[in-house]
């Protein structure tokens, strides 16, 4: 007999709530790197650690560096996410695409830009190429999830 895969409860999918609108003008009055970087890694800690048991290879986002591992729900034709990763700019990143992301039907989340997104944050070519790459599979599971 195989064990199913864990998954969070509905209610920690339900429980995250994301102002996008006040994260961007929060990047937008950052004036440099380092103040964005300090407000990547504030949102990071937004986002409430996975329980050990949820932490799986089944869960895991492949293409990242960095462990990272990616929950989703439809509720009402909405898409819920559950995210967390081992390393803080990672989970503030995945704060960052789950603020616009988190709640939204499939249309919004497949017509989003991901690179516009980014550059409207002034994060374009301040991540690492691997990060980056990191960062646009976590954008890729996001997205097919939600087809």
């Amino acid at each position: 007999m195989t064990q199913a895969t864990p998954q969070p409860a509905e209610a920690l999918f339900l429980a995250q709530h994301f102002d996008s609108e006040a994260i961007i003008k929060r990047f937008n009055a950052a004036a440099n790197w380092q103040e964005r970087y300090r407000e990547i890694m504030l949102l990071g800690k937004t986002l409430p650690p996975l329980d050990e048991s949820l932490r799986t290879d089944m869960a895991k986002v492949e293409g990242c560096e960095s462990n990272a591992w990616l929950y989703h729900t439809s509720i009402d034709n909405k898409h819920y996410y559950v995210a967390d990763s081992d390393a803080r700019i990672v989970k503030g990143l995945v704060a960052l695409l789950l603020a616009v992301t988190h709640g939204q039907d499939s249309a919004t989340i497949a017509a989003l830009d991901i690179n516009a997104y980014f550059d409207q944050l002034g994060l374009t070519g301040q991540l690492s190429p691997s990060r980056t790459n990191g960062l646009y599979a976590l954008a890729l599971a996001i997205k097919a999830a939600a087809k």
